[in-house]
């Protein structure tokens, strides 16, 4: 072999050397990848907890009603586990819903709403399963909080307030899920902070009013970022900011949670970036059975990514002040469920997913967005009617209407005050399903617990100032008052900077 022959040689063996170390190498990355993989999988379905799917009612809305999906989203105050040291309280104590909001995914999966729903909310709780394999009976006019402890485990809450939002609703509920202070905490953390805005200094006796002196000052007024205990403190706060109601709490929670997202968002979901937070938002977290897994639990949460933080809102459900507690303001919520059973958005577009050539009915015209809300149907529901203003005639045209939705009036009569402002829907007990739907058919009016059973109607000068309120089965459009007061992920945090 000549000299040139042997240095070929060499050379060929170098560089099948190089290749099978470069090979060698890819090898090894692969099965350290693959085996990374599997511990993150292993550690994260490890960290997630589930409820019990059996506490689920079986009278539920139809699951093909809309094509978008709804995510019940709680926080729990329960002190347990470690929580008592970020909230004070009973350690045994198994909590209620300290926050609670509704998210809809519309179907074209690039919107979204979060809908919250206040804890002093007067609903009507539907059975819920006992510890003992019971069913409580339904308890009308309670507080919509108290359904995260009817079920009297930590196991069994969830299903209840699920149940509970179903009812109020009539949404399917496709997954739950519940996050504690330790996980909320903790998930800040690994965020690096969130940035939130103060409308002026807050100090310790605003998160405790029992205190007897002002304290620390816990923040200072102005933009800043927050982790941790500081992150909760922030959220907690009811007192001493805004006009100290749970209300105000709830729109700074909102605006929190816009920020959060932000944060990620801005992040990116790389995988670095995606571990550290999918460990962080499981350890703490409680979740219906068809989230109980990491690959279940990412994948819901990589098919949201598309979703722009400018079509991601935060509203709050229609409500009213009902003495010390909170009312679910009627028609205006049913118009909102209907809006996001059809897959239309806050401003009336369609989110639904469709080829936009394809035929829709709407409000508008037969080339719209939206499709019909079910009509209002007394199925013979004895109503009595009650004329409260100097109108004459109220009575009879609301006996009408009444009649036209298959209401059975059982009489019509002057009320005892004649100048009243808003008509009454007056309920017995465990009547106020049948209230609410009839309070659709006189926009803005109060309901009101009675002793006695049966149904009132007591006009006020709302009905007779708007003698076409009566709907017609035609679409609802959402209330402007709900949609103009919504919130965007990307909205400057300083913006509406009492939060109530």
């Amino acid at each position: 072999m000549t000299t040139s022959h042997r240095a070929a040689a060499r050379g060929r063996r170098r560089k099948r050397g190089r290749a099978r170390l470069a090979l060698g190498i890819v090898l090894s990355l692969l099965v350290l990848v693959t085996a990374g993989a599997g511990w993150a999988y292993f550690r994260l379905s490890g960290n997630i907890d589930t409820f019990a799917a059996d506490g689920v009612s079986g009278d539920r809305p139809d699951a093909d009603a809309s094509k978008g999906e709804n995510v019940l989203v709680i926080g729990s105050d329960a002190r347990t586990e470690g929580n008592s040291a970020l909230g004070g309280g009973d350690k045994s104590d198994i909590g209620r819903s300290d926050t609670a909001f509704l998210l809809h995914v519309y179907a074209d999966h690039r919107h979204a709403v979060a809908v919250s729903i206040p804890r002093d909310t007067l609903v009507d709780l539907p059975p819920c399963k006992l510890p003992d394999g019971s069913w409580t009976e339904t308890r009308p006019d309670t507080m919509f909080n108290a359904a995260y402890s009817v079920g009297e485990t930590a196991k069994g809450n969830p299903a209840c307030t699920q149940n509970t939002v179903e009812h109020l609703t009539g949404l399917r509920v496709d997954h739950t899920v519940v996050v504690d202070f330790k996980g909320f905490a903790e998930l800040t953390e690994v965020v690096g902070g969130v940035e939130v805005c103060l409308p002026q200094d807050v100090y310790q006796r605003d998160l405790d009013p029992h205190r007897t002196t002002r304290g620390a000052r816990l923040f200072a007024k102005g933009e800043q970022e927050v982790s941790g205990h500081k992150a909760l403190d922030y959220v907690r706060i009811r007192h001493g900011i805004g006009d100290g109601s749970d209300i105000g709490r709830i729109k700074r929670q909102q605006a929190f949670v816009a920020s959060l997202l932000k944060k990620i968002k801005s992040d990116g979901l790389t995988p670095t970036k995606l571990l550290p937070l999918a460990d962080a938002a499981t350890k703490s977290m409680t979740v219906d059975p068809g989230l109980g897994s990491a690959d279940k639990l990412i994948s819901f949460a990589m098919s949201l990514k598309d979703i722009d933080l400018g079509n991601t809102k935060f509203v709050t459900i229609p409500w009213r002040y009902e003495g010390s507690r909170v009312a679910v303001v009627q028609p205006d919520a049913d118009a909102l469920w209907a809006s996001l059973k059809d897959d239309r958005t806050l401003d009336g577009s369609d989110a639904s997913g469709k080829k936009s050539g394809a035929k829709q009915s709407s409000p508008g015209g037969p080339t719209g967005t939206a499709r019909s809300a079910p009509p209002v149907s007394g199925d013979g529901t004895a109503v009595a009617v009650y004329n409260g203003t100097t109108v004459t005639g109220l009575a009879a045209r609301a006996a009408k209407t009444l009649a036209a939705h298959d209401f059975t009036v059982t009489g019509t009569a002057t009320a005892g005050t004649r100048d009243l402002a808003t008509t009454v829907i007056g309920h017995g007990p465990g009547e106020r399903a049948r209230a609410t739907s009839l309070a659709r058919l006189f926009p803005g009016a109060e309901l009101k617990p009675t002793a006695g059973p049966g149904l009132t109607v007591t006009l006020g000068r709302s009905y007779a100032d708007a003698p076409s309120a009566a709907p017609s089965g035609a679409p609802e459009p959402v209330p402007s008052k709900v949609a103009d007061e919504a919130r965007s992920a990307d909205d400057d945090p300083c913006s509406d900077l009492s939060y109530g």
